[in-house]
């Protein structure tokens, strides 16, 4: 394992909440994959893109958490502030060995009753992601009758690269909620956080407000953060429903009409094969290779 770092004052150590400032690759002989990164510069070189709602620029972290493998957190944990590290960590190390075991076959009667392929516009294809019995596993090759699935982790069986710079505390206890929030939920600046009297108000926006992903799990997760990281006396999240005025609404539904009546007139273009939640087309086994 390879190691270079400046020296500098000023450790991190595990429970810290941090901005974390980072880029992760795995390898696989020649091939250099980018899996994350909180750097602009480095995702636009290699065409890579954030989901919905997540911005480049350095992140909060919990040093020591779960987000990446447990060596890669510790070596962060241990790294001195405001200086980058790089190190290399072997797939062991790293998401794992991989399993044969772990690579299983379905019929494609069984693929099919799942929930993910009963939608309208579901489509069968090697990469697909299913979860089958609880399980998330990807599909590696398939024929007419049987799919085979792999539920390794994606980045199982490699080697990753990281570089990373623990930036700077985060210290204030509403600098801290808001990045609690942004490090559960995501759109962190979309909530409005309050502290006052050790008493934490957090005002939800609207997208939040009708999410069920918010409140299944997101939000019981950040109440548990808040109480170990910010220590408020409690915690208050506020929803406010602004009713529309006459004019607002008459607006809101003269714009539905006209939506509607674009849709009325717009061709269908999608095809009956389209429609259909199984697989593109006859793919014999073993015919493609497995993808991670």
């Amino acid at each position: 394992m390879s190691e270079h770092a400046a020296t500098g004052a000023g450790h991190s150590k595990s429970g810290d909440l941090v901005l974390l400032d980072y880029e992760l690759w795995t390898e696989s002989g020649d091939k250099n994959e980018l899996i994350d990164t909180s750097r602009a510069d480095v995702a636009q070189k290699e065409n890579f893109t954030l989901p919905a709602g997540y911005e480049f620029g350095a992140r909060p972290h919990i040093l020591g958490g779960d987000d990446f493998p447990a060596a890669l957190e510790t070596a962060i944990a241990g790294a001195t502030v405001g200086h980058e590290v790089e190190k290399e960590f072997a797939a062991a190390e790293a998401f794992g060995e991989r399993d044969p075991k772990l690579i299983e076959l379905f019929s494609m009667h069984e693929i099919e009753r799942l929930p993910e392929m009963r939608r309208e516009n579901a489509e069968l294809d090697v990469g697909t992601v299913l979860t089958i019995r609880g399980r998330r596993g990807r599909v590696v090759s398939y024929t007419a009758a049987r799919v085979r699935v792999d539920f390794n982790p994606p980045f199982a069986g490699r080697k990753i690269r990281a570089k990373f710079k623990v930036v700077e505390p985060i210290i204030e206890p509403s600098a801290r909620a808001q990045a609690l929030v942004d490090l559960t939920y995501g759109r962190g600046k979309d909530f409005t956080v309050e502290m006052h009297e050790k008493v934490l108000s957090i005002t939800l926006p609207d997208r939040a407000k009708f999410d069920l992903a918010w409140h299944a799990a997101a939000k019981s997760r950040l109440i548990e953060r808040l109480r170990t990281h910010v220590h408020p006396k409690s915690i208050r999240f506020l929803e406010e429903y602004v009713t529309p005025t006459p004019k607002e609404t008459k607006a809101a539904e003269e714009k539905a009409e006209k939506t509607a009546e674009a849709v009325l007139e717009t061709p269908a273009t999608v095809s009956p094969d389209e429609k259909k939640p199984h697989a593109k087309g006859g793919h014999s086994e073993g015919a493609h290779p497995a993808k991670s």
